[in-house]
């Protein structure tokens, strides 16, 4: 607390020196009684004290940067008010303070309008065409956030004292290997942070397993985003970096030994108190209040998120905006792109790929009203903060993540279903929207997959895998290429079949088989109708696509005997 006493008690004293008038008013000399004789000791104790109880209070409440341009606005007010009692030439020299006071505000305000191109620079990415196909044999992080913090509030008889106590935000992680979702516990109040004086742990759940239950985790923690005065988290931070600029909310990292450790992004503006270039994390352990600085370079290896989302989301915006000048996103808004706003946090989502690297996931679309079509979508790594966007296949339209969440409003209808956490991903070369669906009350009730560039092709199942397997078959209805590596080789063979198991989904058939080489295959009826018929013993000649995958897509089927 040192350093917020000493910054505004120097602050105090400098600006009730320009308030106090040093010379009496002139009036009075002339007045025909005796003046009274002023006390200037008083008058200077009342004006400093005054002063520091509303600067002290500024800063103690706001968690402001304390540096000489946060007084932008202070200055301005007390210049003036120095300017308005003083007389003569006190007047003339606090009036020109006034004077550079006004024309520092006006350049900070302005500066919006000048640093488009700044901005654009330090958001500007990597442009590719596509992401690489996803392995069908790992399980994407698709539990969406509304879900597990439901289940979260259902196991919360697990907290003692659960009266004193409150779910706190979600973030999902890797830990000891596994994508899970980490909330705090958190204080309800202030009259219940007085009571309890620390929150007991948080809260885990895997990410993949919808049927997964949460687990509580017993971690003392007394510096919290919901304690108060001292042990507020934000406030803690501020008085051990009180020059430092942050940006996003602080976020809970757990390390693979299970101890928490509470994160908040740094760095710099871009020009003027305007704008954000992210530096790296301030860490700090909340059962003790050790801290440390890292720049993104240094982050410890098991922190996920080291970037906060809020300012991916402000990259983002830069990044579809400024890419010609500030004017240009106004007026003309050539080449402009918005970033959706369907992200789970901050408006973009958080996704792993397949070496669990974490990732923030946004599309982009046109600013035009009514126009559903999608311009692109990024990849920024939550650790460094590099960026990639792609444009996708720039010969075919892609729709946009509302588009998709459009379509599974209007399947389900009836239900009153509808998706969340909307992520497109590369399925067997085609471009897709893997979705979550929830009833009314929150509950999952389905994985849907859609087609970004044929939104009639459309899947949807209880399980990822599930839905993936009914993609691929869905997909060779609609004459779209399975082909998982973009150049998947058609090849031939005959063999006797070991095993056998046959779904319906709708009016279609689909049957997996184990042919004796040891491989599996999958086929529809509506490729192959006679494979309604296919049993164990029987000897097979296939043409099928050698995609890489567990199950090989076939594209014809011969079976012996039938014809």
């Amino acid at each position: 607390m040192g350093s917020i006493f000493l910054f505004t008690l120097i602050v105090s004293i400098v600006f009730s020196i320009i308030i106090l008038p040093f010379y009496s008013n002139q009036s009075e000399k002339k007045a025909t009684r005796k003046p009274k004789k002023r006390n200037i000791i008083l008058e200077a104790a009342s004006v400093f004290l005054v002063t520091w109880i509303i600067i002290f209070l500024f800063y103690y409440l706001s968690n402001i940067d304390r540096t000489i341009s946060s007084l932008w606005l202070l200055l301005v007010i007390v210049t003036l008010l120095g300017t308005i009692i003083a007389q003569g030439r006190e007047r003339i020299v606090k009036g020109c303070l006034f004077l550079a006071s006004l024309i520092f505000m006006i350049y900070l305000l302005i500066a919006p309008f000048f640093n488009a191109n700044q901005k654009y620079e330090t958001s500007k990415m990597d442009e590719q065409i596509e992401i690489t196909a996803f392995d069908e044999t790992k399980t994407p992080a698709s539990v969406p956030p509304q879900f597990a913090r439901n289940k979260m509030k259902k196991a919360f008889g697990q907290v003692p004292n659960t009266s004193y106590y409150e779910l706190g935000e979600l973030q999902i992680q890797k830990v000891n290997g596994e994508f899970v979702y980490i909330a705090p516990v958190e204080f309800s109040g202030l009259f219940k942070w007085n009571n309890g004086k620390t929150t007991p742990g948080y809260f885990q759940m895997s990410a993949t397993d919808a049927a997964n239950n949460p687990k509580f985790v017993k971690a003392e923690m007394s510096y919290t985003p919901s304690a108060y005065f001292h042990k507020n988290l934000e406030r803690y931070i501020r008085n051990q970096y009180p020059e430092f600029i942050f940006y996003g909310d602080p976020q809970l990292e757990v390390d693979d030994d299970g101890t928490p450790y509470y994160i908040r992004t740094y760095g710099d503006f871009i020009s003027a108190r305007n704008g954000f270039d992210m530096k790296g994390i301030v860490m700090v352990n909340p059962k003790n209040g050790e801290t440390a600085v890292y720049s993104l370079d240094e982050v410890p290896e098991f922190i996920d998120g080291a970037v906060s989302p809020e300012a991916v989301s402000l990259q983002n915006s830069y990044f579809g905006k400024y890419i010609h000048g500030f004017w240009n996103s106004v007026f003309g808004k050539r080449d402009v792109k918005l970033p959706s706003d369907e992200g789970t946090e901050a408006n973009v989502s958080p996704i792993f790929n397949e070496e669990g690297k974490m990732y923030y996931f946004t599309d982009f679309t046109s600013p035009k009203e009514g126009v559903d079509s999608m311009l692109g979508y990024s990849l920024t790594d939550a650790r460094t903060g590099e960026a990639t966007y792609y444009t996708g296949n720039l010969e075919e339209s892609y729709m946009d993540s509302q588009g998709a969440l459009e379509i599974i409003e209007k399947k389900f209808i009836e239900k009153k279903w509808s998706g969340e956490m909307p992520v497109l991903y590369n399925f067997y070369g085609e471009a897709s929207w893997l979705t979550p669906v929830l009833d009314s009350n929150g509950f999952l009730q389905n994985y849907f997959i859609v087609s970004a560039a044929n939104p009639e092709i459309s899947v949807f199942a209880s399980t990822p895998n599930e839905a993936l397997k009914l993609y691929k078959t869905a997909l060779q209805r609609g004459g779209s290429t399975v082909d998982g590596s973009s150049n998947a080789e058609e090849k031939q063979l005959s063999g006797t079949v070991l095993r056998v198991y046959k779904e319906k989904s709708g009016d279609i058939t689909i049957t997996s088989f184990y042919l004796n080489n040891d491989q599996n295959f999958i086929v529809s009826s509506e490729n192959s109708p006679l494979s309604i018929y296919l049993e164990s013993g029987d000897n097979v000649t296939i043409t099928y696509l050698d995609t890489g995958d567990i199950f090989l897509p076939v594209k014809d089927l011969t079976i012996e005997g039938l014809k």
